[in-house]
Order: structure tokens, then C-alpha cells, then sequence
């Protein structure tokens, strides 16, 4: 008899089970944060930021050819370089590209960037970063998780784990990038985080979401299987309460199962217009690739995506990396990502999103103003250049500043923790507040440096 079935049972057994998936949906939006780890979470503090896009440039740009000009060093090309570099004597090298004054900051940014200068008055150029590891693992690691050699969390499993996501049918973090990464997944991982954290890595961008289709299996039969596996998840759970990887993998079916609606439309180009397009440069094979990228970034945040990563590793892991060729090769990539870069900042600025959305620029480290060899730069961890966009920062500023050659930085020095802490005060996050207790410890992303950098914040 009907009358002799519970309620769940009614749902379940009418409409093919459709009402058991609106009750589990219901009944899964009033659960707690702890059964739901991606849901929204207050921050510590009032926040200028709600989500983040890291554009990374693997390799290390290099700050005297990019954002830093340096009279002295065109004055001087050619001499012997008064600081030795791994106890050699090289010679200094003029940047081959002229540095022009933009904007209503009269900001300088070099010929490389013409699209993304005439942005500046958006830009925070920061001219004092400083790292701690002149290699690119080391360095890759440390910029991306606060440590060089240990496996550590990263910056938007951080964020995530602190602020949760606004949309519960995609992925909080979302990493991009078409070819293999150093250090790999290590750079977006989560590490001791519960394994929800950890970014999902998109490298296809013509199927960027893998085996979300069920065509042939229908919606009301893969909720029941899901709740299937759940149950039986749930027996094998019962025995190994301190793995939390079971638990991600159940939540990532559910994740998967919401996403099929929703992730496909997310990632879908085809609505845009072609005047979109070719503001983020899809109209020229040399910036599509990365312009799809900085494109689906701004869908994705606009969709409520906490933290997005953009990897730019066309042509090589760390296309950056220029011992030698420095003026084909920085030619190349500035060319591949000047106007989607551009076009990423005008459209989200256009459509009111740049006011809460931290958008990040910059490699590992930077380069030698000395040469290598005849036509290159090593690699420079003690004065470089990254810049801050939108997201409560100040626009048309560069902040610190490095010696008159381009060594060290002199002024305003910014270590990694520093950027570190500053991005999380941006998005309401106290850096020494974020912690998590791991091996008898609570960890930090700043470990037990960092300092917030106010004179950046509007």
C-alpha cells in the first residue's frame, strides 16, 4: 500500500525517483560546512576580493625587458657587470625594447606589452619581488605554494579551503594550461589539504571537461547508481575514518553528476561574439590558445569559480626560460599573451567583475640584467617584477623598486609570503588565521613569514 510508505520511499518510487533527487538536493543545501566543504565560508575580515585569476608564466620573465626600465643599463650595455653572478663576470645587456609611458599614470611598460599597457591604469606593478630559489622547480613551488622542497599545499587550495565556492556545480579551483607543468600537479595540488581542495587541471580545450557525458545512461538511473555507490562508499568509509581520499572521490562523482549540466555551457565559446573573440585574440592561431584560456577564465569566475590558474605553456613547460634567443623567444610569448591578457582585463572590467577579481601576472622569478652568452639572461630570484590587477588593488602604481642596473631590489622588498599575504587580506583571508593541523602542527600558507603589503591596496 502506498499509504504504508515513508516519504523518502514516495519520492523515490514517483517520477522515476526525480523526487528523491530534489529532496537529496534540498536536504544536501541545508547540511552543514563540514559536510559540504566547497560551500561558502565568511571570511575573517571584509573583503576587497571574491575570486582570483593567476596568469602564470612559466620560466621567468624577464623584469628589465617587461616592466622595470632601466636607463642605466641601455647607458651601459656592453660593460662588465660590477655584480658577479654565480662568481662570473659577465657583461650587461640592454634591453632590445623600448619603454614608453601609458595611461593617465604615465606608468612605463615596455614595446613587448602594447595591448596590456594600454591597461595600466588598472595595473599594480610591483618592481620588488624576491624569491628564495634561482631553479625553476624550487621556484615553481615556492610562487605557487609557499614552499620549495616539501610538498605543501597550493594558493587556491588555500583559498578555497578558506573561502569554499560560490557555485557547487563546478570545481572551486580550476587550473589551464596546454602542456605538461614542472613539478606538476604539485603546483596545483592540495597536499595535506582534504583532497577537495586540490585544483581540477583542464589541458584540452576543445573537450575540457572528460567523460561527463552519460547519454546513454538517464539522469534518474545515475542518481540512483550514485546513491548506490554512496551507500556501499559509506561501509568501506566506516573502517578508515582517517583517510580523507575516499570521501573526495565520493563528493567527486556528485560534483561530476551536477557538473554535466553545467560544465559543458561553462566551457562552450560558441555564444561569444565575434567582437569577444577577437578582443581575446581567437581570430590569430599565435594567441588563440592562450586567449581560449584568459576567455574561459572569465566565464568560469563569472559562474562563481573561487580561484582560476592559467599555466601559459605553449611550446615547452617553461617558454620563459630564456638563456638564450631572448629576443625571438620574449618576442613570442609577450606576442602570445599581450592581447588576451588585454582583452581579459577590458572585458572584465566592462561587464563590473574586475572591482572583485584579483587578477595575478608574473613567473617564478626573473632574469639577469647580465648576459648569458650573447643573446640571453639566467635565472634571477632577487629583484623581478609581477603585477596585480581589479580585486581592491591600486591601479596605476609600480610599487618598490630595484638597484639602477636592475639587480636587487632596494625598495619595497615583496618576498613570495608577502604576495602570499597580501592576496589573502584581498580576499578577506588573514594568512596567520588560515591555518590547518597537519602531523601534530598547524600550517600555514605563509609558514611563519609574511606581511601584508597595504601601500598596494586601494
Amino acid at each position: 500500500m502506498l499509504t504504508d510508505l515513508n516519504r523518502r520511499e514516495i519520492l523515490t518510487r514517483s517520477g522515476c525517483g526525480l523526487g528523491a533527487v530534489a529532496l537529496s538536493a534540498l536536504l544536501a543545501t541545508e547540511s552543514s560546512a563540514a559536510e559540504q566543504p566547497l560551500a561558502v565560508r565568511e571570511p575573517h575580515i571584509p573583503a576587497r576580493a571574491k575570486r582570483v585569476i593567476f596568469l602564470f608564466m612559466p620560466g621567468g620573465p624577464s623584469q628589465v625587458d617587461t616592466f622595470d626600465p632601466k636607463p642605466q643599463l641601455t647607458k651601459r650595455n656592453g660593460e662588465d657587470s660590477p655584480k658577479l653572478y654565480l662568481g662570473q663576470q659577465r657583461k650587461l645587456l640592454a634591453s632590445p625594447w623600448k619603454f614608453c609611458k601609458h595611461g593617465k599614470c604615465g606608468l612605463e611598460v615596455s614595446e613587448l606589452f602594447p595591448h596590456t599597457a594600454n591597461c595600466v591604469d588598472d595595473l599594480c606593478v610591483i618592481r620588488s619581488m624576491v624569491s628564495d630559489d634561482p631553479n625553476h622547480p624550487g621556484g615553481c613551488l615556492l610562487m605557487n605554494t609557499g614552499e620549495r622542497v616539501f610538498s605543501r599545499p597550493s594558493l587556491g587550495s588555500w583559498v578555497t579551503y578558506g573561502l569554499g565556492t560560490e557555485n557547487q556545480n563546478l570545481p572551486g579551483f580550476i587550473a589551464m594550461g596546454p602542456g605538461p607543468i614542472i613539478e606538476g600537479a604539485r603546483q596545483y595540488g592540495s597536499s595535506f589539504l582534504p583532497a577537495t581542495y586540490q585544483g581540477t587541471f583542464v589541458s584540452d580545450f576543445k573537450q575540457p571537461m572528460h567523460n561527463l557525458d552519460s547519454l546513454q545512461v538517464p539522469r534518474h538511473r545515475q542518481r540512483r547508481e550514485l546513491d548506490a555507490l554512496a551507500r556501499l562508499n559509506g561501509l568501506h568509509r566506516e573502517t578508515r575514518n582517517d583517510d580523507d581520499r575516499l570521501d573526495a572521490r565520493i563528493k567527486s562523482f556528485e560534483l561530476a553528476y551536477r557538473m554535466q549540466s553545467e560544465a559543458p555551457e561553462a566551457f562552450d565559446l560558441s555564444g561569444e561574439t565575434s567582437a569577444i573573440e577577437k578582443m581575446y585574440g581567437l581570430d590569430d592561431p599565435k594567441t588563440e590558445i592562450f586567449g581560449r584560456q584568459c576567455l574561459m577564465a572569465r566565464r568560469l569566475v563569472e559562474r562563481g569559480v573561487r580561484f582560476v590558474q592559467l599555466y601559459h605553456t605553449t611550446g615547452g613547460f617553461q617558454p620563459w626560460d630564456q638563456h638564450g634567443k631572448l629576443k625571438a623567444n620574449h618576442e613570442s610569448n609577450a606576442f602570445a599573451t599581450d592581447r588576451p591578457i588585454a582583452g581579459l582585463l577590458r572585458d572584465l572590467k566592462s561587464r563590473g567583475l574586475l572591482e572583485e577579481t584579483l587578477v595575478i601576472w608574473g613567473g617564478e622569478f626573473g632574469r639577469t640584467p647580465a648576459a648569458q652568452g650573447t643573446d640571453g639572461r639566467d635565472h634571477h630570484p632577487y629583484g623581478f617584477s609581477m603585477w596585480l590587477a581589479g580585486g581592491g588593488v591600486r591601479g596605476g602604481i609600480a610599487y618598490g623598486a630595484t638597484d639602477e642596473l636592475g639587480w636587487d631590489a632596494i625598495e619595497g622588498r615583496v618576498h613570495v609570503h608577502d604576495l602570499h599575504a597580501t592576496i589573502l587580506h584581498l580576499l578577506g583571508l588573514d594568512h596567520q588565521r588560515l591555518t590547518y593541523n597537519y602531523a601534530g602542527r598547524d600550517f600555514r600558507l605563509t609558514d611563519v613569514y609574511g606581511q601584508v603589503v597595504h601601500e598596494v591596496i586601494a
